[in-house]
């Protein structure tokens, strides 16, 4: 597959990949012969297989800081001299509902510090990532921005509706910087996946406020991964799903492919 796709010695950036889906998607691009440039917050690399010095580059960095994010630029450029993909990955998410008419102010209503968290992340931090990258991008007149949304900004999500308006920020994004960046050589493209498969972001604290903001239990919640109510295919996905279509869509395979969102859910329309 690797040398089908050509992506063997292509710089990739992915920000948020020390552990989920960011982790899968570094793992892919290693696996398919890229050299890979992992900014995430945690304070030292994890392992991936395959990971040398030759083709691998970690660099703690806050997306939520321009200084921090052009300060990781900066380094891979000087270890790998250029830039050919971006996977704006990093992203967090804190279910609170906009009204707790059982409990007002209270735990799982929403307040101004949970907005500003989100939203900086998901937000902010793209745009500096994207800017970022994408100045390198832009002067090689070649490369791929690929922004990671979800499909709660296709659809919105009960309980999640500051984590599903910044990935709807993301989708209208996507296609704003296409119309900009693609006369310069660079694609951009967005993937939003739907239920994944249960990684160590997925926390009972998460679990026990999504709940809440739905009025149900948490095994209430876990059964309706796999409902085919709302998933058609009846399971969660695979973070090598995202991941593989990640690397397809950086690839030249995918050269015609620019401003849209791919929809990586399983048929899910409901969140």
């Amino acid at each position: 597959m690797s040398a089908w796709l050509g992506l063997e010695g292509k710089v990739v950036v992915i920000t948020g990949a020390a552990s989920g889906i960011g982790k899968a998607v570094a793992q892919e691009f290693l696996n398919v012969g890229a050299k890979v440039v992992v900014a995430d917050m945690a304070p030292e690399a994890p392992a991936y297989d395959g990971a040398s010095d030759d083709n691998f580059l970690y660099v703690q960095t806050n997306v939520t800081s321009k200084e921090s994010v052009n300060g990781m630029v900066a380094q891979a450029v000087e270890k790998f001299g250029t830039l050919d993909v971006l996977v704006n990955n990093a992203g967090i998410n804190i279910p609170r509902l906009l009204v707790d008419p059982k409990d007002p102010n209270g735990k799982y209503e929403l307040d101004e510090a949970v907005w500003d968290k989100v939203t900086a992340v998901n937000f902010k931090g793209v745009f500096l990532c994207a800017q970022a990258v994408g100045r390198v991008l832009a002067v090689k007149g070649a490369g791929v921005i690929i922004n990671m949304s979800s499909e709660s900004g296709l659809e919105g999500s009960e309980g999640q509706s500051v984590y599903a308006a910044t990935k709807n920020v993301i989708n209208s994004l996507t296609r704003s910087w296409a119309k900009e960046l693609g006369k310069l050589g660079v694609r951009v493209v967005g993937v939003a996946p739907g239920i994944m498969e249960v990684t160590g972001l997925r926390t009972l604290a998460y679990e026990e406020a999504l709940a809440y903001t739905r009025g149900i239990t948490v095994d209430d919640l876990r059964a309706g991964y796999s409902k085919i109510s709302t998933t058609p295919l009846g399971r969660s996905g695979k973070l090598s799903e995202v991941a593989t279509t990640c690397a397809f869509l950086a690839s030249e395979k995918a050269g015609y492919i620019h401003g849209v969102t791919l929809n990586v859910a399983g048929g899910k329309t409901r969140g």
